[in-house]
C-alpha cells in the first residue's frame, strides 16, 4: 500500500487516497511504456481492507498526461490490475479485479483496451452474468442437473454429501421428497491464462454452484473464454466438483 503521488500530503491525509496497485506496460500502442495506477480511498482507516472510490489512472509515457477511468462497481476488497494482451494486437489491455466481500464469493471484473489513449471496455462482469445463466435442479436418485442457457447440461452425483444430508432431501427409495432448485452464483473468479502460449491471454471464469443454501456448495461452473474480434466467447466449459 502506497500513498498516492498525485495529491498533496494534506489532501492524502484528509481524503485517505492510496495507490492500491501499480503496473507498467505499453497500453496505448505507441511502443513507449505507460504507468498504470489503481487508486482509492480508505474510508475506515488505513488498517481496514475495505476500499471505495476505486479509480484507474493511466499516465501516457510519452506525454506524461493522466487519463482516468472509474469502473461502475468501484468499492470492495483486494483491488488489483493485470496488464496483458487479450485481443491479439500485441498491445497490453488492463484487467481490473475487485472482490465484493459478499457471502456469495462473487467479484467485479473489467477489461479495458486503451489503444490510442481511448478507453474501450471489452469485458464487464455484469454483462457476463446476464449472458450466461443456469438452472440447478435436484433430481431423483441423488443427482443434480445443471443446465445453461447455451443448452449444455451437466449431471452432478451428490451421494458424497453423506447420509444425513441426503435423508433430508430423499426418501428411502432415493426419490425427492419435494422439488428443490439451487442456483449458480455470479462470476467469482476470472483468471488470465495464455492457453495457446502465443502471447495472447484467454480468460478462465469460475462460478460457484449452490444447492439448498449458499453455503451448500456443489461445485463450480468453469468457462474458458477467448476473444473473437468483438467479444469474449466460450471455447471450453466444464463442471468442477468438490472432492
Amino acid at each position: 500500500m502506497y500513498l498516492c503521488p498525485f495529491y498533496s500530503l494534506r489532501q492524502i491525509i484528509r481524503n485517505k487516497i492510496f495507490v492500491l496497485d501499480f503496473k507498467q506496460g505499453d497500453v496505448n500502442g505507441d511502443l513507449i511504456i505507460d504507468n498504470v495506477y489503481l487508486v482509492g480511498k480508505k474510508p475506515y482507516g488505513i488498517t481496514s481492507p475495505f476500499v471505495d472510490n476505486i479509480t484507474l489512472l493511466i499516465q501516457d509515457g510519452r506525454t506524461n498526461i493522466f487519463y482516468k477511468i472509474v469502473p461502475k462497481e468501484n468499492a470492495g476488497y483486494n483491488p488489483t490490475i493485470f496488464l496483458g494482451d487479450f485481443t491479439g494486437n500485441k498491445i497490453s489491455d488492463i484487467l481490473i479485479s475487485i472482490d465484493s466481500g459478499g457471502s456469495g464469493g462473487y467479484a467485479f471484473y473489467y477489461i479495458y483496451s486503451f489503444m490510442n489513449n481511448t478507453p474501450i471496455k471489452i469485458f464487464d462482469h455484469e454483462k457476463f452474468n446476464q449472458k450466461y445463466t443456469y438452472k440447478v435442479i435436484y433430481k431423483d436418485y441423488y443427482e443434480v442437473e445443471v443446465e445453461g442457457n447455451n443448452s449444455k447440461k451437466y449431471i452432478i452425483d451428490i451421494k458424497y454429501k453423506g447420509k444425513e444430508y441426503l435423508s433430508e432431501i430423499y426418501d428411502d427409495k432415493g426419490e425427492l421428497k419435494k422439488p428443490i432448485e439451487g442456483w449458480v452464483n455470479p462470476l467469482g473468479g476470472l483468471y488470465p491464462i495464455d492457453f495457446q502460449r502465443d502471447g495472447t491471454y484467454e480468460l478462465y471464469a469460475t462460478q460457484r454452484i449452490a444447492g439448498r443454501y449458499n453455503a451448500d456448495g456443489l461445485g463450480y461452473v468453469q468457462t474458458s473464454l477467448e476473444w473473437n474480434g468483438n467479444d469474449f466467447v466460450p471455447f471450453f466449459q466444464t463442471i468442477g466438483i468438490l472432492g
